[in-house]
């Protein structure tokens, strides 16, 4: 059974992408580390996929053939298995390079600003500056800045930086071993590069009475206020990025003024210029965003998951034999089905398997979660995409393989990785397969909380047929009932909508459906969205807006071919249907609508921001020829 999936271009209207689901800027500045939203989402993950690529898409309606080295099939197992991820060898290279010429810029500003620019304002103001800052000086102040100072000391943000670590690692269901690496990372990168730069540019503190003994350092840049830009801003995006709830951006906020804070009271207690505080926070800014660029973020690179093993022995097919739990959806796997599983894992060398119900309360994610703190190596999930979604919730980031096994009515992520949709079958390939990761989407919206998807979502005519299929329906015609259902609403009034992806100019359209792809099949064989997927570290956006007969017939057209055409990114140059490859989207409707997410409807509303996760989950997928 071919596996294949054929590479394609990426399309993006109005050009290169900003650079969205890859570090960015700090929140408030152009394009966020991931989760700009979302984050520095989601989802990140363990470290999966490598830095990002520097090459940008190319512009709607270009072509690039696939490189002969990128024309694997993410199927085909990697001919010898690396001691080290290639993905972490090369997120540690590019954060050493990028060091240096932060390091480079950072002296080299410092050293224009204590040579040329000396006599140039505003720099001829900053004594008057300081003597302003000396005369407002009052007992209570004097207290205030000692205490906003203090956060940005070396002992504060060394004493913080490991606390929040441990607290990344022990207390959520899950380690954030990822996000705790990109803090310490951060943290100490700018305090690397604070020492050369104090070695290397010798500046004068303020001549003006100081609150603070002077340590033997220059006065560019402000080390507390760069090390405390590295700590709390960082905190700030882990926020966005990792929480849920009304309050995060509040606490964001509150981070990201920190910094700021300890900049002003340095300045106050006569320690820094302000040339010196802003420095500081360039260098933090910077060193988060060389960080986060290389850890959280980024194109995926398709490959094998790092298989357990020595180097020297050969490639293992499937996942090592410790242990394995069965996460399973009792409505649809019955006492029968369980035993026949259960064998074949045995068969396999997977002795004494967990098997644990889904409820009607939590539909997979946290037996998911319990079974990796438990220390399993291996995930069977056996149910319909919605419980798959929500194991793929816990396994975000985890690198603990997830083995699909088909029981729902549309089973669309079984479909799009070459498995049978037999359950026994299909956990059988994949327990002979090899691990691989795929991209997640991770979507947010107004009354919706930040969640991923592991194929697709969307708004309008999909999701208004998936609310009106009965289970009754479903139970008697499986799949095909969602297309009845469908054949009722094709007279539900149109939607307007304001597109945003990757920073280029809004569009705007009206549209019968709006459709966000991880993967392109659908169910009876279908391919609705040819050019989607599931690993190349991008999402599509269809724009489904046939009018009439013949805008129903030309949409037909347009999905039956290969992949997308034209250089507007319309398919076939018709209206009726609209391609979009992005790595972050933003979708603002006019009017609430329905909304689903990997099949399941839910709540209205005006708004989603959807942003790929690269290769945040690691699944067993055939190998060629199965």
């Amino acid at each position: 059974m071919p596996t294949d999936i054929p590479e394609r271009p990426a399309a993006l209207p109005g050009g290169p992408a900003a650079l969205p689901g890859g570090p960015a800027a700090l929140p408030g500045g152009p394009a966020a580390l991931p989760g700009g939203p979302a984050a520095l989402p989601g989802g990140p993950a363990a470290l999966p996929g490598g830095p990002v690529s520097a090459t940008p898409p190319p512009r709607t309606g270009e072509h690039t053939p696939p490189s002969p080295s990128a024309s694997r099939s993410v199927a085909e197992p990697a001919s010898s298995t690396p001691r080290t991820p290639r993905g972490r060898g090369r997120a540690a290279g590019v954060i050493a390079s990028t060091a240096v010429c932060q390091a480079a810029l950072m002296v080299g500003l410092g050293l224009l600003l204590t040579g040329p620019a000396a006599t140039v304002w505003p720099l001829t103001a900053e004594d008057e500056i300081a003597d302003s800052l000396e005369s407002a000086r009052t007992g209570t102040l004097d207290t205030v800045s000692l205490v906003v100072s203090e956060a940005g000391n070396t002992t504060t943000v060394v004493v913080g930086t490991l606390l929040s670590c441990l607290v990344l690692l022990l207390v959520p269901r899950l380690p954030r071993w990822r996000d705790a690496l990109f803090l310490a990372v951060a943290v100490s990168l700018q305090s690397l590069v604070f020492l050369v730069i104090t070695e290397a540019v010798d500046r004068n503190r303020p001549d003006v009475e100081r609150l603070d003994a002077s340590p033997p350092t220059s006065s560019y840049t402000s080390g507390h206020t760069g090390a405390a830009t590295a700590l709390y801003a960082g905190l700030a995006v882990l926020v966005l990025q990792r929480t849920k709830g009304p309050w995060r951006k509040a606490v964001a906020a509150l981070l990201l003024l920190l910094p700021v804070l300890v900049g002003i009271a340095r300045m106050y207690r006569g320690m820094h210029h302000p040339t010196d505080v802003v420095g500081g926070l360039l260098n933090g800014g910077l060193s988060l965003l060389i960080v986060g660029r290389a850890l959280l973020a980024g194109p995926h690179v398709p490959g094998v998951a790092p298989a357990a093993g020595a180097a020297d022995e050969e490639p293992a097919r499937g996942v090592p034999t410790g242990r394995t739990t069965v996460v399973f959806n009792p409505t649809v796997t019955d006492e029968a089905a369980r035993a026949a599983l259960r064998r074949i894992l045995e068969d396999h060398g997977h002795h004494g398997a967990d098997f644990v119900p889904t409820t009607a309360d939590d539909p997979g994610e946290g037996q998911t979660a319990h079974a990796v703190r438990g220390g399993a190596s291996l995930v069977v999930v056996c149910g319909g995409d919605g419980t798959i979604r929500a194991a793929a919730e816990a396994l975000a980031g985890t690198g603990v393989p997830l083995a699909v096994v088909p029981c729902g009515t549309g089973n669309l992520l079984a479909r799009n990785l070459g498995l049978p949709v037999k359950p026994a079958e299909a956990l059988s390939v994949a327990l002979r397969g090899a691990p691989h990761r795929i991209d997640l989407g991770r979507i947010e919206g107004d009354g919706l909380a930040p969640a991923h998807f592991t194929v697709m979502s969307g708004a309008g005519l999909d999701a208004v047929m998936l609310e009106s299929t009965s289970d009754r329906a479903k139970a008697l015609m499986g799949w095909p009932a969602y297309a009845v259902a469908g054949l009722k609403e094709l007279r539900a009034p149109r939607m307007r909508l304001t597109v945003g992806i990757d920073g280029a100019r809004p569009l705007r359209r009206t549209a019968r459906m709006v459709l966000i792809a991880n993967t392109g099949k659908v169910q009876g064989g279908a391919t609705l969205v040819p050019a989607a997927r599931p690993d190349d570290g991008l999402l599509d956006l269809m724009i489904l807006d046939p009018r009439g007969p013949a805008g129903w017939l030309a949409a037909v057209a347009s999905l039956a071919r290969r992949g997308p055409e034209g250089g507007t990114g319309r398919a076939g140059g018709s209206r009726s249907v609209e391609y979009f490859t992005f790595r972050r989207a933003d979708i603002r409707f006019d009017a609430p609508q329905h909304r689903e997410l990997d099949g399941d409807p839910v709540s209205p509303g005006r708004r989603l921001t959807v942003q790929v996760r690269p290769g945040a989950l690691t699944v067993l997928m055939p190998v060629r020829g199965e």
